[in-house]
Order: C-alpha cells, then sequence, then structure tokens
C-alpha cells in the first residue's frame, strides 16, 4: 500500500467541475404547537446608514460601524444588502399570508425586478390559490404589491384583512391630501388591492382584536399609522409576526430608539420599540422581522444595553 507525497498529489491531473451558483428554494419551515409556520424568501433589498439619518444623534460613520460590527454583507458599490421575507401560517383551519412581497414592483432600493414569492410558495408545497387570508402588516409596496399581478388576484381565494388605521389612510383619504412624494406609494397600495375590492375581498378590524380565533392583531404603529403585527397562540406556543416594528436589527436592536426614513412617524415607532421589546424578550416567544436576515425567524433577548437577535436553529419536523 502507497502513501501519496505531496509533490504526487500536486501532479495530478487538475478537475474542472463548473460551479452551479444556484441556491435552495427559499422557504423554511417550523411548528408553532399545531400551526405551520413556513418562511419566504422575496427578494433582496440594498440600504445603508443614510436611512437612518436625521432620526438618530449617531453619525453616519457609527451607524455603519454597527452595520459593519453584525457582519452584514456590503455589496461592491458599498451599499449592504438585506432581505425580505413573508410568512405562511397554515392553523388547520386557515391558509394565511402574513404580508405579499414586491411583486412586479421595480425599485432602486431592491435587488429583484420580480419577487419570488409565488416561486417560493410552490417550492414549498402550496399553490397561490390555497391561500384564502392575507394579512399585510402595513400597505408599503413591499408588502402589499405581491397580491396583484397584470391587474389580477395572485390569490383567487384570499380575502384581505385590513387594520382599520391603515386602510383609513391609505385607501380611504383623497389623494390631494397626501404630499406629492406620497402620490406614487399610495397608488401602487390601491392598485394591488383593487381586483380585491372589486370583488368584495376587503375587510377591516380593529388592531388589537382578534382577527381569528388565536390570532389576535397587535398594534405596532409609526412606521405607518395602522401598522399592526399578528402573534399566533397553539397549544402554550406563541409567534410573532411584527413586520417593519424593528427595520434593521443591527441598528435598532441595540438602541431602539433610532428611527429610519421609512416611518411615517419615526418617534411613534421609536416609543413602540422602546415599549414593546421587553415584552417580547420576557416572553421568550418567537418572531418574525420582515427585512431580517432569512428566515427571519428567532428571539429576541435583552442586553445590558439594548437588545439581542438569536436566529431560530435547523431542525427536522417529526410528526
Amino acid at each position: 500500500m502507497s502513501i501519496e507525497t505531496a509533490e504526487s498529489v500536486n501532479s495530478m491531473k487538475e478537475n474542472p467541475v463548473p460551479m452551479r451558483k444556484t441556491q435552495a428554494p427559499g422557504f423554511f419551515r417550523t411548528m408553532v404547537g399545531d400551526y405551520e409556520v413556513t418562511a419566504l424568501f422575496d427578494s433582496s433589498v440594498r440600504y445603508d446608514a443614510s436611512m437612518f439619518s436625521g432620526f438618530t444623534s449617531f453619525t453616519h460613520e457609527e451607524l455603519s460601524e454597527m452595520l459593519r460590527r453584525d457582519f452584514v454583507p456590503l455589496m461592491a458599490d458599498g451599499m449592504s444588502e438585506g432581505t425580505l421575507s413573508v410568512f405562511l401560517v397554515n392553523t388547520g383551519n386557515h391558509l394565511i399570508l402574513i404580508d405579499a412581497g414586491i411583486g412586479e414592483t421595480e425599485s432602486p432600493v431592491f435587488l429583484d425586478t420580480k419577487g419570488h414569492l409565488t416561486e417560493n410558495l410552490v417550492a414549498a408545497g402550496y399553490a397561490a390559490s390555497d391561500v384564502d387570508v392575507v394579512l399585510p402588516t402595513h400597505l408599503h409596496f413591499d408588502h402589499i404589491n405581491g397580491i396583484m399581478e397584470s391587474g389580477e388576484m395572485v390569490f383567487p381565494n384570499a380575502t384581505i384583512y385590513l387594520a382599520e388605521q391603515e386602510k383609513n389612510f391609505w385607501l380611504d383619504t383623497p389623494m390631494e391630501n397626501f404630499p406629492e412624494a406620497m402620490l406614487p406609494f399610495v397608488k401602487m397600495a390601491r392598485d394591488a388591492l383593487l381586483p380585491y375590492r372589486r370583488s368584495g375581498r376587503i375587510v377591516s378590524y380593529a388592531s388589537g382584536s382578534e382577527v381569528f380565533p388565536n390570532v389576535k392583531s397587535v398594534p405596532l404603529f409609526g412606521h405607518t399609522p395602522g401598522h399592526t403585527g399578528f402573534e399566533f397562540s397553539s397549544r402554550g406556543q406563541n409567534f410573532l409576526a411584527f413586520g417593519d416594528f424593528v427595520h434593521i436589527k443591527s441598528v435598532q436592536l441595540p438602541h431602539p430608539e433610532v428611527g429610519d426614513i421609512f416611518d411615517t412617524d419615526a418617534e411613534t415607532a421609536a416609543q413602540m420599540r422602546l415599549s414593546i421589546l421587553p415584552q417580547i424578550a420576557e416572553r421568550r416567544i418567537l418572531v418574525a422581522g420582515a427585512h431580517f436576515p432569512f428566515p427571519g425567524l428567532g428571539y429576541i433577548k435583552k442586553e445590558a444595553t439594548g437588545y439581542r437577535w438569536i436566529p431560530i436553529e435547523f431542525r427536522p419536523i417529526r410528526n
């Protein structure tokens, strides 16, 4: 039996194999009691520390260091790369989609020209026609536009449930009451919802109420006037999908008081974080952040100052 020497190994014929450079399907699944929770990757987002400028006393350099310290991926142009996820909950009685991604909307904020929600939904074993409930946390285009494609309903059997404050702001306020910079975003929200409105498939609810049994809406106002989270309860376990309540974890978990440019009311959003984050940490409940690193599921831990993100770990689902 011979043992190869380093010299003989180095002289071996090369075996170039093309790299695949493709990723696994963008879904991740876990159980919360009897409820199946599936995270679905929708798109990649670009941002930098300037989104917090004017909403904190931290300098741009200090904010950038927070992102660097958290190992946020950097792109060639120096921008940070983040993600946008949506969440699917199968309660056994309803298949509920929380948010819907960017759909066909192209924006310089996003690296994708079209959201990947529907393809990852199929990869996860479901069809768009299976979804009977859509619960938007709010009506920013990256959370609602995926419900419509080419003017048609992507989820033909779904009803859209909107918090009263969110509906009143985005759908019922006269267009002339909005500042000019807001008009494109209002139009996108109204266009996305239009086929559902025509079919009578929009229902409003009071934020803070139970939308369905064991599905409670949680007021998390500030990011938008009716921004709302959803807490699911099953067999003593809880899961809270909180949308953009915490937008960028690298900055707003260690410093919940920091607002950002996408907040309608940054001060109220910050007060909400300061009020609600201690409760989330104390209860040790599973949470979902729409712009947290995929799959966006994990836990929030109180630190000496601020909070820390503990991502969920992969494990098989056992019946």
